[in-house]
């Protein structure tokens, strides 16, 4: 690079950073009236969003024409954020099986996790985006350690190996356009590698999964307290050189949002997918990171999956509470998955219940949640599951042609209680420590007094930017 003025260069260099933190600032104060009228309920969230969306428009504009610098810069938005974590894992002493006890689960391990993503917005209706996460190879079991990139449902890197240099991986990359952005109708269209369109919780899908293929996004307001959303989309699974018969999935939702009065709001969804040639999603061709699933003597799952799920949720929203910045709000959920194509023999349901008390992320906001969550077996796909939810399977390739030996699984057939707490003293920190207390629902070996309980701590700061 060639600078023929380096002082020229560098006045211009300190007053684009100086424009940006001014653009961060406005960002900031903005977002602070917007979330206070919110709680006040002077805005719905949706209003309050439309209204951040446009402001960011406007000031776009004025910035990139004090800046002098082109649209397309000043069109880019970077977020991100690192998240370290002490985990420990904790069987019961008590339980003997062939000479193994669940105690030999028990460890204390620490992690990160990083993400980092860029998003560019242009013509007023098109964004493009692409995000970096940190990951671990998969394969291990299969025999092709590392064939499969990251792990497609964990950003968690753990600390070891002597300081080794860690992988960094690509967790997003897509195009977007939307071609409707009324008060009224909005509908969109996404390709790529991108977050999950479907709303549902980690009974359903790992918080962390970003699927491959594409989704069409529609929404509705009926009116200000009323909206619907449409979400359809198809994820492929895998792609085969030598085969037509590639596994994939579609799916659809259909979401009511309503808003009864300033402190009471509800979330109703009815969902239902399908894995196209499920069949062929042996362990040796995707990565083996869950378990729980039934299968055939070849390695195949032993029924399709088709589930619908339903879900609901209502909140209440107090003025005030002890300890707490701003509206407290109390919501109380539930979720329930059937899978039609597995017997109910073979546990073909799952169900999660749970209440949320605050809710954190904002500066002196906190929120303290209990849920109870019953996985059955084959209600849904071993692999696009939580992989925090897990307990401790005590006999050999368990289950049956799983490829999965003595330890801690998670996955499917797995039921149990989860608590965690939260606490944000600053907008860009949360502290927060979660408590899991699992069972298998069908233990391995299946013996009389077997044990299988684990006891799961997490304790993570996230730093958000």
């Amino acid at each position: 690079m060639n600078l023929r003025n380096p002082r020229r260069f560098f006045v211009t260099a300190a007053a684009g950073l100086t424009l940006a933190g001014a653009l961060n600032l406005q960002a900031q104060s903005v977002d602070s009236l917007l979330d206070k009228l919110v709680d006040k309920g002077v805005l719905t969230v949706k209003e309050a969003q439309d209204l951040r969306e446009e402001t960011d428009k406007d000031f776009n504009k004025a910035y990139a024409s004090k800046s002098g610098m082109p649209d397309y810069v000043t069109a880019l938005k970077f977020n991100g954020d690192i998240r370290t974590r002490y985990e420990g894992f904790f069987g019961d002493p008590q339980y003997v099986a062939g000479g193994i006890t669940n105690t030999a689960v028990s460890r204390n391990r620490f992690r990160f996790r990083a993400r980092f993503g860029v998003t560019a917005s242009f013509m007023d209706n098109f964004e493009a985006g692409l995000k970096l996460t940190t990951s671990e190879q998969t394969g291990g079991s299969s025999g092709n350690a590392g064939a499969f990139g990251g792990d497609p449902i964990s950003g968690n890197t753990t600390f070891q190996d002597n300081g080794s240099k860690k992988f960094i991986f690509v967790d997003q990359v897509y195009g977007k356009w939307s071609p409707l952005q009324g008060p009224d109708w909005t509908a969109s269209l996404t390709a790529g590698k991108f977050e999950n369109p479907f709303l549902n919780s980690d009974m359903v899908y790992d918080p962390d999964y970003t699927p491959e293929g594409g989704a069409l996004q529609l929404g509705y307001r009926i009116n200000d307290n009323h909206r619907l959303k449409l979400n359809t989309a198809a994820f492929v699974l895998d792609e085969f050189s030598s085969a037509h018969n590639d596994p994939f999935l579609v799916g659809g939702q259909l979401r009511w949002d309503a808003t009864w009065s300033p402190k009471l709001s509800s979330t109703l969804g009815f969902s239902g997918y399908s894995i196209q040639n499920a069949g062929t999603l042996t362990n040796s061709v995707v990565p083996n990171i869950n378990r729980g699933n039934t299968r055939k003597s070849d390695g195949t799952p032993a029924y399709a999956f088709n589930p619908f799920v339903i879900d609901a949720a209502l909140t209440y929203s107090l003025d005030s509470f002890p300890g707490y910045t701003g509206v407290f709000p109390v919501k109380l959920g539930g979720e329930y998955m059937e899978n039609p194509a597995a017997p109910s023999a073979a546990d073909s349901h799952a169900w999660n219940v749970g209440i949320l008390f605050g809710k954190s992320g904002k500066k002196g906001t906190w929120d303290l949640s209990y849920n109870y969550k019953w996985l059955g077996a084959n209600a849904w796909y071993e692999e696009l599951v939580d992989s925090d939810f897990g307990a401790f399977y005590g006999s050999l390739n368990s289950p049956a042609n799983s490829g999965s030996g003595i330890g801690y699984g998670s996955g499917t057939n797995v039921k149990g209680h989860i608590v965690r707490f939260a606490y944000s003293p600053y907008d860009c920190l949360t502290l927060s420590a979660k408590w899991f207390l699992t069972d298998l629902i069908v233990p391995y070996p299946s013996l009389p007094g077997a044990n299988t309980q684990v006891h799961r701590v997490q304790v993570d700061a996230l730093f958000k930017f």
